[in-house]
């Protein structure tokens, strides 16, 4: 804090803080919650004897349903200061997407200054009633690439795949290299057929599997070449390495149809819509 003497300013004061904010929900729920965690680890002068309180605001489709922070002395150091406030989207209509941003606006106050105000906005969440399968609304950090993970044990064939497409350098493992969900069917058609073209003859009981996902934006219509591995029964087709491209292999129908359901399911579950990013990963 400072004061202006005889035109010069002076420092009476100094606070040194700890910040903790967060969001927490749920994809099922239309609501979630955003709470702030303030306290002076460090101060001095008139600093220590202000006090700090707090108001929760919105922006986007979304309302305020509860907030509380209540006013109190920053002093002593090391105590925390608590918010909490909870939201609700307003994107309840069926086919409605919706993004809010929660903010909130800390005021420090010590008489004779004037008071001093700082916000913390979180653009976190992102709501909807579009989900396939999922008739409710419910909420989902979209940027987080969350795991689809396909089990070794439940379909080794596919497991394998994927594990050696992926330590060819195609994307789809990492944070910084996800895949991003296409709902659009010509792309997803067009993915399907340059990995796995439906004239190539097919080993009896087994169907082609492609990597990257034809449900991907990563897949052969973002172009490269197809590659393939020993044991795969794809004629012709070199075990290329690289980013761009996707390797096919021939897999028996269970696994096939196993990854169907778990990818399905998956979607469902994380709210994965049209852009959004997610992890292909091999449990046990």
């Amino acid at each position: 804090m400072g004061s202006v003497v005889q035109g010069r300013r002076q420092v009476t004061g100094k606070a040194e803080m700890n910040v903790i904010n967060y969001s927490y929900g749920d994809s099922g729920l239309p609501t979630w919650g955003y709470q702030m965690e303030v306290s002076a680890y460090r101060g001095w002068g008139d600093a220590m004897k202000a006090s700090l309180g707090g108001k929760a605001t919105k922006n986007g489709a979304c309302k305020v349903t509860e907030w509380k922070f209540p006013t109190k002395k920053l002093a002593p150091l090391n105590s925390w200061k608590l918010g909490e406030s909870f939201f609700d989207t307003t994107a309840t209509r069926t086919g409605a997407i919706g993004r809010c941003a929660t903010t909130w606006t800390l005021t420090f106050t010590n008489a004779p200054y004037t008071p001093a105000t700082t916000k913390v906005t979180l653009n976190e969440f992102r709501c909807d009633n579009a989900t396939a399968g999922r008739p409710r609304v419910g909420c989902v950090v979209p940027w987080y690439a969350s795991p689809m993970i396909y089990s070794k044990a439940g379909a080794p064939q596919l497991a394998s795949h994927i594990t050696r497409a992926q330590r060819s350098g195609l994307p789809g493992a990492t944070f910084d290299r996800p895949l991003t969900r296409t709902t659009t069917e010509s792309v997803r058609r067009l993915n399907r057929d340059r990995a796995c073209p439906p004239r190539e003859t097919r080993p009896r009981g087994k169907t082609c599997d492609e990597y990257p996902l034809a449900t991907s934006q990563q897949g052969m219509s973002a172009g490269g070449q197809r590659r393939t591995f020993p044991g795969c029964s794809v004629r012709g087709v070199p075990s290329r390495s690289g980013p761009k491209g996707a390797s096919a292999c021939y897999i028996a129908e269970g696994d096939q149809n196993y990854q169907g359901g778990v990818t399905t399911n998956f979607y469902r579950a994380e709210r994965v819509l049209q852009g959004d990013p997610f992890r292909v990963l091999i449990g046990r």
